[in-house]
């Protein structure tokens, strides 16, 4: 059993050859422009969050004393979420999520943003995003799977 779990780990963190990368590209129709694009949406959500969210003290909690509750996060996430798309339509960059597409993005910020306790995780989200979003570098299969789908659930909101 622990060769298999070996072979598993190997296989999802090696990197592959940039001819598998173009490859799973093409066979994924992954665009640049859009993969260009779909980074400005979640980094605009990101920035949104991170400069007008109170919950987290920066420095020591016994003096601010902000206390955020489970409602308030959800109430912030969606104002951020919302007004995201708002400013994408001003642009005349039409978003239309599913629920699932929104949960999608909620779960995700919420497990490594709203309620992570450890501050170098929440401040490794804008490093991971620009990985993420880095085309010309090394990808594990493992990379490639999370980029291709956070790019599809946005390629299928995105309305032409």
């Amino acid at each position: 059993m622990k060769e298999g779990m070996d072979f598993l780990f190997n296989w999802m963190s090696k990197p592959l050859n940039s001819d598998d990368v173009d490859t799973w590209f093409r066979a994924n129709n992954i665009q640049v422009e859009y993969s260009d694009l779909f980074r400005d949406f979640c980094f605009s959500l990101y920035y949104l969050m991170d400069k007008t969210y109170l919950g987290h003290s920066h420095g020591d909690a016994r003096e601010t004393k902000i206390s955020i509750n489970n409602e308030e996060k959800v109430g912030h996430f969606q104002w951020c979420w919302i007004t995201t798309i708002t400013n994408f339509e001003k642009e005349n960059i039409v978003f239309k999520f599913t629920d699932n597409d929104y949960d999608y993005f909620e779960s995700f910020f919420f497990e490594v943003y709203y309620d992570q306790s450890d501050e170098d995780v929440r401040s490794s989200i804008e490093e991971f995003l620009t990985q993420l979003f880095t085309l010309d570098r090394a990808y594990t299969k493992s990379d490639l799977e999370m980029y291709t789908d956070l790019y599809k659930v946005l390629e299928r909101s995105l309305q032409s």
